[in-house]
């Protein structure tokens, strides 16, 4: 197992217990899909997520931290769906996602 993959398995984890149990690993192991357009990586030792075209960077290796930090971004993303949501659902599962967030 890479430094990557343990990294995102703990912040699996830290996720579930925040209550986000819906997010899954893609593409090479070091990448985390958390929600349409969110998604969390590691590398370099550290977390990085993208909301959409926006990126942020957690400084550091805790899983705690960014798990926090991308569980509030979530709900807040959830209670108040952004407009490039629509978009981005539309091309990457087809017209049927246009009422699941």
């Amino acid at each position: 197992m890479t430094e990557a993959q343990a990294a995102i398995g703990k912040l699996r984890a830290e996720l579930i217990g925040l209550g986000v149990t819906d997010a899954y690993e893609v593409c090479d192991d070091s990448t985390l899909s958390v929600w349409i357009g969110l998604v969390v990586s590691f590398r370099d030792g550290s977390y990085r997520w993208r909301e959409g075209p926006v990126r942020h960077h957690h400084s550091g290796s805790d899983p705690v931290g960014c798990a926090v930090r991308v569980a509030r971004r979530y709900a807040e993303l959830q209670a108040d769906v952004p407009p490039w949501w629509e978009d981005l659902a539309r091309i990457l599962r087809g017209e049927s996602a246009q009422d699941y967030p």
